[in-house]
């Protein structure tokens, strides 16, 4: 499933590099050498962001998705 992610664009004066982060994300960023370059690498960066992290269960865990 494809999901839309408002991202920011900042030029680095000094490096000249793109800045790119996504603002509902904390903490997810990159970077690149060019607009193109650092929009490609946000969207590797969100789709590692959202993969779900491993959790090691005990046998008789229960787990259960709750709405809020």
């Amino acid at each position: 499933m494809l999901m839309k992610w408002r991202v920011v664009l900042e030029l680095d004066e000094e490096t000249g590099d793109w800045a790119i982060w996504c603002p509902k994300l904390p903490g997810c960023t990159s970077a690149g050498e060019t607009k193109e370059e650092a929009l490609e690498n946000i969207k590797e960066a969100i789709a590692l962001y959202l993969e779900p992290d491993p959790i090691e269960l005990s046998p008789n865990a229960i787990t259960q998705e709750v709405l809020v």
